[in-house]
């Protein structure tokens, strides 16, 4: 009888734990669902997607970028940003949204990157209003500060500008490795935005980022070492 009492509470208890775990599980689909409503209504709203969800232009682009926040990379095609940029320029600025650690220190830019870096703000804090306008638990500023870092925007100016691995080193104090993996890194965003450009139909800015995507692969950063090993 003992034996009997103890298994009708123990089946009890696991009767509770299921209906806790279940309308738990209740909640959270609550939970994403609600979020998924939100970004498809910021999708729709930026014109990413139309009404029915098909994908549009804006959309296809978006899909092709891979390395770093493809709302803000696509908004920045879609206004030719890069198409004012000479080669390192563009380059520098595709880094400000591929390093993503903080730095106190401030790079020395061009007029015409420094305008640039002032444009891509003002696009990071247009998208994180949109994102608060539908529901999103998002600061337009903190967006913008959280995926813009100008920590090695100097230091990929000048790499690929020609200058030499050691003498980039100089500038910073940011580790060699840190610097190798950025760089890596910001080939695949170049080539990224390379095949948007192809998507978009816009032959100039695919051979600006095939040429930037060319010129910073060199020595030292692309050999094999323990750096990407």
């Amino acid at each position: 009888r003992k034996t009997n009492i103890e298994a009708a509470r123990a089946a009890s208890a696991l009767e509770k734990r299921i209906t806790r775990l279940r309308a738990a599980l209740s909640d959270d689909r609550i939970s994403l669902l609600g979020e998924l409503e939100q970004r498809t209504n910021v999708l729709k709203a930026l014109d990413y997607i139309a009404e029915d969800k098909s994908v549009l232009l804006k959309g296809r682009v978006a899909c092709e970028i891979n390395t770093c926040d493809c709302l803000i990379v696509t908004e920045l095609i879609f206004e030719n940003v890069l198409d004012e940029l000479d080669g390192p320029e563009a380059v520098a600025l595709l880094s400000t949204l591929v390093y993503q650690r903080r730095s106190d220190e401030e790079p020395q830019l061009t007029p015409d990157l420094d305008k640039a870096l002032t444009r891509l703000n003002k696009i990071a804090r247009a998208i994180g209003n949109v994102q608060l306008k539908y529901g999103m638990d998002v600061s337009p500023d903190q967006y913008a500060r959280d995926q813009i870092h100008t920590g090695l925007a100097q230091v990929a100016y000048e790499w690929a500008s020609g200058t030499k691995f050691y003498q980039i080193c100089e500038m910073t104090d940011i580790p060699e490795g840190s610097i190798v993996r950025c760089i890596l890194r910001l080939h695949e965003t170049l080539k990224d935005v390379r095949n948007a450009a192809r998507v978009i139909g816009d032959p100039k800015l695919y051979q600006k980022m095939e040429a930037c995507a060319e010129i910073i692969k060199r020595d030292i950063v692309f050999a094999a070492s323990l750096y990407v090993s």
